[in-house]
């Protein structure tokens, strides 16, 4: 199964794919989809649309994850922020996949073991938990992590779902 994760910002969201195997997972890609800020926030919006729309082209995945976001102190930025998740949730949606939210704590905590870890810590365990992973920017580490949060819970969903079937 091929798991796609992603980190919502209007500036710089970030992605990270990852394949799943029985409990293995393996690196496949990561990169950031980064709107010019001099354009209007349409053109920012569409721009992030396109950028996910051929990330997902070019990787296939089978499922999608993403970041929950966090009330910020400016409502303005938090309405921006917003509406760029927006666009981060629908794009996987527009091509079938199932997405899955996670709060930057659930995340944190799957992959740190704590709720509060820093974004040093978050990054360094990616590293270790996908070896010959070299992630492009701080956002992708990020991603990464969403994934790999994704394929922890999501595995867990479906044994739970086949024992409540009888299977």
């Amino acid at each position: 199964m091929r798991l796609i994760g992603l980190d919502p910002g209007l500036r710089n969201t970030g992605w990270g794919v990852i394949d799943v195997q029985a409990n293995r997972l393996t690196y496949v890609a990561d990169g950031t989809v980064s709107p010019s800020p001099k354009q209007d926030l349409a053109g920012r919006l569409r721009d992030l649309h396109e950028g996910l729309a051929q990330v997902l082209a070019d990787f296939d995945p089978d499922e999608a994850a993403v970041e929950e976001t966090f009330v910020n102190k400016n409502p303005g930025t938090t309405l921006r922020l917003g509406e760029a998740r927006g666009v981060v949730v629908l794009a996987p949606a527009l091509v079938g996949l199932p997405v899955a939210e996670y709060s930057a704590n659930r995340i944190k905590k799957s992959v740190v073991g704590a709720g509060h870890a820093a974004k040093e810590q978050v990054q360094m365990m990616v590293g270790r938990i996908l070896p010959g992973c070299n992630f492009s920017s701080p956002d992708a580490a990020d991603a990464l992590a969403v994934a790999i949060c994704h394929a922890h819970f999501a595995e867990t969903g479906r044994r739970l779902q086949r024992a409540a079937a009888g299977q």
